[in-house]
């Protein structure tokens, strides 16, 4: 994981700036006096999520930053937004939106505003999203620019929010692999379930045919040998010779479950396993342990604990 922090009143070192962090920009203002631009930076693998404070009014026009992008408003405006040359829109406090299709220019204005800008890798919907085992997946677009809904824009800024503030403050949580690729999956299912989209979820008549016993073994056994690595749903697919949408299907007909809230148990039994095995004299504690599975909220990992094996993880820990 890596920070980076900007504090600049200098117009000139604020473009440069963000044409570093984002991609070639023009930025301008006519306000009097030199405006404060302070950009905090958190970034891991396929994820960064910066806060943006601009006390100033700053126009922009932006070339294509080839990612998605997310802008959450906490304070003041964002006007004049156009991508493409499309209709001009604005957002204010608490909307959430998806700024700019990867491939497209944008611009227009900041009005003394705090938001949030949260971009991710488009592959990234691609592996949570449906898609044939063996081809080539196309890429998955967002069709709409707000969330279809208040709760599912509601829910979209808390996933943010979560993966702002306990795994990417965290050095310790966001150097682990395991932990940024479960994070960033959410994160992903998040942007689908909150957008229009093109991806396919509904299982065709061939998902049906292949959402078999065979193919729940041979996805079991699969998580079972790589519980320890970053999984996609894709992955697990691959590995049992089906679409994501007969995995899913396959995990619901016979489990009645998803594949991920699967893998989930998965590694909370690793995790039982290690806290049965650990001394507590050699240092080890419930937080390392559930992190070292995938698990980046200690409350939240204590809490599924607590409901699996009825007692919490620090009981187990001490006393095996």
């Amino acid at each position: 994981m890596s920070t980076l922090f900007f504090d600049s009143d200098d117009l000139r070192l604020t473009e440069d700036f963000l044409s570093r962090a984002y991609a070639r920009m023009h930025i301008g203002s006519n306000a009097p006096g030199a405006g404060r631009a302070r950009i905090t930076r958190a970034a891991a693998p396929s994820v960064t999520v910066d806060e943006l404070d601009l006390d100033f009014e700053m126009s922009y026009s932006v070339t294509p930053l080839g990612r998605i992008c997310l802008c959450l408003v906490h304070e003041g405006a964002i006007r004049d937004h156009v991508v493409g040359g499309g209709v001009e829109d604005a957002f204010g406090p608490g909307d959430v939106v998806s700024f700019a299709p990867p491939e497209l220019p944008y611009s227009g204005r900041v009005c003394n505003a705090r938001y949030n800008i949260t971009m991710l890798e488009p592959g990234l919907l691609a592996q949570v999203a449906a898609g044939a085992p063996g081809h080539r997946a196309g890429p998955v677009r967002l069709t709409g620019h707000r969330p279809h809904s208040p709760a599912a824009a509601r829910h979209l800024s808390r996933s943010i929010g979560y993966l702002r503030d306990h795994v990417l403050s965290d050095p310790g949580l966001a150097d682990q692999p395991l932990i940024t690729s479960t994070a960033a999956q959410h994160l992903a299912a998040g942007v689908l379930a909150a957008f229009p989209n093109t991806a396919l979820t509904d299982p065709t008549p061939a998902d049906r045919n292949d959402a078999h016993p065979a193919t729940l073994r041979r996805a079991l056994a699969h998580m079972d040998d790589h519980a320890d690595e970053p999984l996609t749903v894709a992955d697990i697919a691959a590995a049992a010779h089906v679409t994501v949408r007969a995995l899913q299907y396959a995990f619901r007909r016979h489990l009645d479950t998803t594949p991920l809230a699967h893998l989930r148990r998965v590694r909370l039994a690793h995790a039982h396993a290690d806290l049965l095995a650990a001394d507590p004299a050699d240092g080890t504690t419930v937080t390392a342990v559930a992190a070292r599975w995938g698990f980046f909220h200690p409350g939240r990992f204590a809490t599924l604990y607590r409901s699996a094996y009825g007692r919490p993880p620090r009981r187990t820990l001490a006393t095996g």
